[in-house]
């Protein structure tokens, strides 16, 4: 038994379809009017009371999950729905919360709407690459990736960083970054393969690092430092994990590769130690 389509749902779809086949609007142009409306309303956020900040923040990412996926409606498909606006999403959140811990000021947050509105734009320019490359060998590719990894480190950063903020248990944190963890690294391993569906491997390796990051999370939330450098930390131990990994997928994880990024990993952990009050924990 088939079910019918309401009256006015057929209306809609229709006008949508004539109005889409009329749109002159190039994709970059709409990926600029994506951002000009994410951005303005980013910073509507910081003019509503404090009690609707957190509904607002909800209903940002909500919006950017909807345009973005209306900016990549052609080709959007499958495990695509989650993978390419996963990113988008989380980094809005990410920038809308990082937004309450700054000054009061318009002169400090001006610059970080800037800020947002260039990753928002060339994030939807990295996610459209993806959205092509999986249907075709695209030359851009290897670009999208490198500019993808580096979006996926600032949101897993603020993200990581608003947590710690609020000084929360140890073992809350913890949790609190595995809900992170574990979608960002979804994406970023995807984006190595871009099959239709999220691959056995591609979520294995991701829990593996999201079961590494909460135990982490959970030993250093412990420690005397200051919530900055153990963010730095975190995402540190993020970025090997997760660079191993995309090389692991690739076939391409050879042993400099392993300790190049354990080198990196290794520098940002003495500066943690240097820098604990140890002091303050006897």
């Amino acid at each position: 038994m088939t079910m019918k389509r309401l009256p006015f749902v057929t209306v809609l779809t229709k006008r949508f379809r004539r109005w889409d086949k009329s749109n002159t609007l190039t994709k970059r142009q709409q990926f600029v009017v994506i951002t000009v409306i994410l951005t303005a309303v980013l910073m509507l956020t910081q003019l509503v009371s404090l009690d609707l900040r957190y509904p607002m923040i909800g209903i940002l990412s909500v919006l950017t999950y909807g345009l973005c996926a209306f900016g990549l409606r052609e080709d959007l498909r499958g495990a695509e729905w989650v993978t390419l606006l996963t990113l988008p999403t989380l980094f809005t959140a990410a920038v809308a919360v990082f937004y309450f811990l700054l000054p009061t000021r318009w002169l400090t947050r001006l610059p970080v709407a800037v800020l947002y509105a260039i990753g928002m734009y060339a994030l939807l320019l990295t996610e459209n690459i993806y959205n092509v490359a999986a249907a075709r060998t695209i030359a851009l590719l290897r670009a999208a990736h490198s500019v993808g990894f580096l979006l996926t480190l600032t949101t897993y950063f603020l993200l990581v960083q608003t947590i710690l903020a609020y000084r929360l248990a140890a073992w809350f944190n913890a949790g609190l970054v595995g809900l992170v963890t574990y979608p960002l690294t979804i994406q970023i391993l995807w984006a190595m393969d871009l099959e239709p569906m999220i691959g056995k491997r591609v979520r294995d390796v991701s829990l593996v690092i999201t079961a590494i990051s909460v135990e982490i999370a959970w030993i250093f939330s412990l420690w005397p430092v200051r919530t900055t450098l153990l963010a730095l930390f975190l995402t540190t131990c993020f970025y090997g994990l997760a660079g191993m990994a995309q090389q692991y997928l690739t076939d391409r994880l050879y042993k400099r590769t392993v300790w190049e990024f354990f080198g990196v990993v290794s520098i940002v952990f003495f500066i943690l130690i240097f820098t604990a009050n140890w002091r303050a924990a006897m």
